[in-house]
């Protein structure tokens, strides 16, 4: 291997699996090879699947030119609602303002302080007033694990932003996020609310990075290390550090760009089933399709610019639970995600199984059999914050899973624990579609004892009519791979729905396209078709989607490197960074550049605007090369808006966005 050049090594974090692919331009994938993500220390699955890749080719360190990561563990967090504590420091807003955009439901109980300031549209400033901050920094600083700062028009005027985030970092030595650092579109609530996200994800993101560079470093692997964007370009691990909201649907963006290398196909739907989410997208024309207001994840309408997914909290780890109060209870999935049993068992086989074959010798079914919770083991220090019941309920969780039956002494409970598994504490432990596969013999990666126990326990579930929820569990688990599969198809068909401009959800849901996925007789017969085929990746894609193609009328594409389609895609993409510059009119005659931290007045429109194209273009080529871009060529668009009144021209504001694209630095 040491005469192939420039052979790069890609690794997908996911939610379940850590993926690595040897490839080149010349050779194509060498190698892949998987291994458990393990996130109580990431770098153990970085480290065995990059081990075992090595091996597999036979290739050297020294053979390594580059190494490129997406994941999907910032997506997840925010779909399950998990990340750090952080604190949200408003500058020029008031408290009416977190009811915009949701704000106020994702600060959730995290801690808010509101100091006046701002600025207006120009740039102009109020008078700023940190003492409220001031006032409680000391405090905050033992609460939480971040701080993310948003003031009034800070992407006009980044100094009160930049004020505030010097304190903090003065004082309490924590990460900051300055929402002007991330986006430069207007709208306060919603820059605050992708900024105090990003804050959240900061210490995930870092132990990620870290974990990656350390391995690297003693295996002497000498290469720049580089991290997927949500857009599918990529970002130095250090750029990533520090703007880790970027990364949401970064392992999403890589499967499209692996999916289109794959196949070669110019148009396709993209599903992408992982063990946390499925993820959908639409390729047209060889590209996958940027959603123009920003990425929505977890149910939160972001400023991060990413391919236009639509993400959905379906997996192979699902949460397997019986429709509440129907008397023939359908299986719902998700969306949560829990440890499989037959997955905690490969590691405490002894603790798992014994207290599963307990619960099936009770002669009556426990609203608590087959579900277990323990540590996830991230350091104590991200416990911060915890309330005085988290913290009884934590000290009692233990590294080895236990039993929510003795665990747990009442119903109310089981929200502190929900608390918990949401602050990434603690992992839920349950019966989940990957156990149904092992149950029946269709995946033999873990432990299938534990799974068929899981499986029998859940069938003794009862339904509204007091019957059991199957008649075994072998009959159980192929009512959840059933409800998979069909819970597939519809995802696949509410992203086509919503492609050409209709409610998804709605349209799914509604009594034709039921009857045509139950391929009901009657006199009305009808079908429903895709126009372009449908591309399956993931590990369990060939389980999952086999009967796919039946369901949504078209040919469903499984590639032969499906299963490492991230880690492929995060290798084979570039480095593209843009930056914004506005030319705005605050006075008549005097026309205002703004560009990041820089404010400059002129008399001239033109003079204004050739300056604004400059200064966007000289910030893509500076962040380009900051992200790692090599030979970055730059092109710029201009957007201006003007008024004609009575005749005569009226020029309002200019925009224009710069882009730096190129391959990222090789080693050699």
């Amino acid at each position: 291997m040491s005469s192939c050049p420039a052979l790069h090594l890609g690794i997908d974090t996911g939610g379940t699996y850590t993926d690595a692919v040897l490839w080149s331009e010349s050779a194509g994938v060498v190698a892949k090879a998987k291994a458990l993500t393990t996130r109580h220390d990431l770098a153990i699955g970085i480290e065995n699947a990059v081990e075992a890749v090595m091996a597999g080719s036979r290739s050297a360190p020294g053979d390594i030119a580059l190494v490129s990561m997406s994941t999907t563990l910032a997506t997840n967090a925010l779909v399950e609602g998990q990340g750090g504590r952080a604190a949200l420091v408003m500058i020029g807003f008031s408290e009416g303002d977190l009811v915009r955009d949701r704000l106020g439901e994702a600060l959730g109980r995290d801690p808010v302080v509101f100091c006046a300031g701002g600025h207006d549209v120009h740039g102009n400033g109020a008078t700023l007033d940190l003492t409220p901050l001031e006032d409680r920094l000391d405090a905050l600083a033992g609460e939480v694990s971040g701080f993310a700062v948003c003031a009034y028009f800070a992407v006009r005027n980044p100094a009160h932003e930049i004020a505030a985030a010097e304190m903090i970092r003065r004082r309490t030595g924590l990460p900051v996020t300055a929402s002007h650092e991330l986006t430069s579109r207007l709208g306060g609530p919603r820059r605050a609310l992708t900024t105090l996200l990003n804050a959240r994800l900061i210490a995930m993101i870092d132990r990620l990075v870290a974990a990656a560079e350390g391995f690297l470093m003693r295996r002497g692997i000498i290469a720049p290390l580089m991290v997927v964007r949500g857009d599918g370009a990529l970002v130095s691990a250090d750029f990533a550090r520090s703007r880790p909201i970027e990364t949401i649907l970064s392992g999403p963006a890589a499967s499209l760009v692996g999916a289109r290398h794959l196949t070669g196909l110019d148009a396709a739907i993209v599903s992408d089933i992982g063990g946390t989410t499925t993820d959908v997208a639409v390729l047209e024309g060889g590209q996958p399709r940027l959603d123009p207001e920003g990425a929505t994840v977890g149910g939160h309408r972001t400023m991060v610019e990413a391919v236009a997914i639509r993400t959905f909290g379906l997996g192979g780890d699902s949460e397997v639970a019986l429709e509440e109060g129907a008397l023939s209870p359908a299986v719902v999935l998700g969306p949560r995600r829990l440890v499989p049993l037959s997955l905690a068992a490969v590691a405490h086989e002894t603790a798992i199984i014994t207290e599963l074959d307990r619960q099936l010798r009770a002669p009556n079914a426990g609203r608590l059999d087959g579900r277990f919770a323990m540590r996830t083991g991230v350091p104590d220090r991200l416990a911060a914050g915890l309330g005085a019941q988290e913290e009884r309920l934590f000290a009692g969780i233990a590294d080895a899973p236990l039993p929510l039956d003795r665990l747990l002494g009442s119903t109310a409970q089981m929200a502190t624990l929900a608390r918990l598994v949401a602050r990434g504490l603690v992992h839920a432990v349950g019966f989940t579609p990957s156990d149904a596969a092992h149950a029946l013999g269709l995946q033999a990666t873990w432990n299938a004892v534990a799974a068929r126990l899981g499986a029998d326990l859940f069938a003794r579930r009862r339904d509204g009519r007091g019957r059991p929820a199957a008649s075994d569990g072998a009959a159980m688990s192929r009512r959840v791979l059933d409800a998979l599969a069909r819970r597939s198809a519809e995802v696949v068909l509410e992203t086509a729905f919503a492609e050409d401009g209709m409610d998804g959800a709605a349209a799914v849901a509604h009594g034709l396209v039921q009857g045509a996925l139950d391929a009901r007789g009657g006199i009305a017969r009808v079908s429903v078709k895709l126009d372009r085929p449908v591309v399956g990746l993931g590990a369990s894609a060939s389980l999952h989607y086999q009967g796919l193609s039946g369901l949504v009328g078209t040919e469903c594409v499984l590639p032969s490197d499906a299963d490492v389609a991230n880690a492929l895609g995060a290798v084979v993409g570039q480095v593209r960074i843009s930056a914004e510059a506005r030319v705005s009119q605050p006075t008549e005659g005097r026309f205002r550049l703004s560009c990041g931290t820089v404010q400059r007045d002129f008399c001239s429109e033109e003079e204004a605007l050739v300056e604004a194209d400059a200064a966007a273009r000289d910030e893509a080529l500076r962040l380009a090369g900051i992200a790692g871009a090599l030979d970055a060529r730059v092109a710029a668009v201009r957007e201006i808006a003007e008024a004609t009144v009575e005749g005569s021209r009226s020029f309002i504001e200019a925009r224009i966005v710069a882009t730096a694209s190129g391959r990222p630095r090789i080693a050699r």
